[in-house]
């Protein structure tokens, strides 16, 4: 009788079991279904586009340059106060690093970053930069508002999150620094994966576009000053002409991707800037030449050969070279990796949010980003969203004629919101069914 109890209890107790994993795993699954046509809904009601809008015309009138976001800074902590959202500041200087769900893990954490270029804009409108020489031409003051749309729609769904969503308000990324010290300051401390997004005019709106793997060169700089005895311009043979050495220099540069390089294996390296002299008949004593090195893999190998190049040339035309490879103390940033289980968890989530033919294969691209940090640190995720419209032109980033297209926010605060969610119920899935598991070992 003893024995036929004791099964009796197993049976029931595993039933039980069962039927709880069965619910759990169901009530998660079909929240994760309904979740981001949900999101987006929300995101383009005018309680939340409104709020965005708002911020990114007051962000776009008074940009701020890399680790001077102090006001940027300032406005996110009063949204995120209204909101009721915890924060830790400052991290890096100015960033901001914000906390919704339970406090416990899963972590999961969403990246935007919030500087300007030293640009004058030149587009004529009512909320035109404020600010002399400074212009937000990268969209960052639409990634900042597109975060805290997300960050009000999490907040009001807090109670459902099944762990905790990182909100990474990041300075500098424009001088590749901002990330690097953030994840110096504990910024990423707990978090077990990072999703980031960028506004491009490369994709129309409503779809979005990334790829597994490779998809953002590393990237670097480098500067070279040439030297050689400068005087009177006519009379060349008494001088050492630092110009005939840098074009030299400039020239031989180009054979190092077209003549040393695999095809198949992408790299640039381009000469961006020439400045010396400033008489019609003088030859100066020196010429400072400078630019950009871009590559998927080899780059420190790149460096060097540029260094020899650089170097070699000179000694050619008589004249001495010092490179910096760090000019202005700018460190060089890996390539930008997407991880593949994360993006097969974003191409879901975007299948469910925007449909099937809403995602464009991107091809690897040569610009850099310093997100690329984030995600060598921890499995991470990079993706673009389109605000392309048939009716309308975009200018490219880094142009002083670049706009945002508004329409495109909502697109933004839902796929944040819904990667973020759709993560941690994942997490939480996998989780029931590994108890699952173990249970059904006793």
């Amino acid at each position: 009788m003893a024995i036929n109890n004791f099964l009796l209890f197993t049976l029931t107790f595993h039933l039980l079991l069962l039927l709880h994993v069965s619910s759990e795993s169901s009530r998660i699954t079909g929240d994760a279904s309904r979740t981001p046509k949900k999101f987006l809904e929300l995101a383009k009601s005018p309680d939340v586009f409104d709020l965005m809008v708002r911020i990114r015309r007051k962000l776009h009138e008074n940009p701020e340059l890399g680790f001077e976001e102090f006001e940027t800074s300032k406005l996110i902590r009063s949204e995120l106060d209204l909101m009721g959202v915890k924060y830790r500041y400052p991290v890096a200087i100015t960033g901001v690093v914000g906390y919704i769900g339970t406090g416990e893990a899963p972590f999961v954490a969403l990246r935007a970053d919030m500087d300007a270029l030293p640009m004058q804009e030149g587009v004529e409108w009512e909320h035109k930069s404020k600010v002399p020489g400074k212009m937000h031409a990268c969209g960052h003051d639409g990634h900042v508002a597109m975060l805290l749309g997300a960050a009000k729609m999490l907040q009001e769904h807090r109670h459902n999150l099944q762990g905790t969503v990182v909100l990474i308000f990041q300075p500098a990324e424009e001088v590749f620094a901002g990330a690097k010290k953030m994840i110096e300051e504990g910024a990423l401390k707990h978090v077990e994966a990072i999703f980031g997004v960028h506004l491009t005019n490369q994709v129309p709106l409503g779809k979005t576009s990334s790829r597994a793997g490779s998809l953002l060169a590393g990237s670097g700089f480098f500067e070279a000053v040439i030297t050689g005895k400068g005087g009177h311009a006519a009379i060349p043979q008494h001088t050492i002409d630092p110009i005939i050495a840098a074009s030299s220099v400039v020239l031989s540069l180009q054979h190092v991707v077209s003549r040393e390089t695999d095809p198949l294996d992408s790299k640039v390296v381009t000469v961006s800037k020439v400045n010396g002299g400033n008489a019609f008949n003088v030859i100066p004593d020196s010429i400072t030449i400078g630019g950009t090195l871009r590559a998927f893999s080899g780059y420190s190998k790149l460096q060097e050969r540029v260094k020899e190049v650089i170097t070699n040339q000179a000694t050619v035309n008589r004249c001495n070279a010092s490179v910096n490879l760090t000019p202005e103390g700018k460190e060089p940033v890996p390539p930008t990796v997407n991880d593949m289980n994360l993006h097969k968890q974003f191409k879901n989530m975007v299948r469910d949010l925007l449909g099937e033919e809403s995602f464009v294969e991107a091809p690897p691209i040569m610009g850099g980003e310093d997100f690329s940090y984030f995600a060598e640190a921890i499995p991470g995720h990079f993706s673009f969203i389109g605000m392309q419209d048939e009716t309308k032109s975009y200018a490219s980033p880094h142009s002083s004629l670049y706009r945002v297209n508004e329409d495109a926010l909502p697109y933004g605060a839902a796929m944040h919101a819904s990667m973020a969610v759709q993560y941690l119920n994942d997490k939480a899935s996998k989780e029931s069914y590994s108890s699952k598991g173990f249970h059904d070992e006793l």
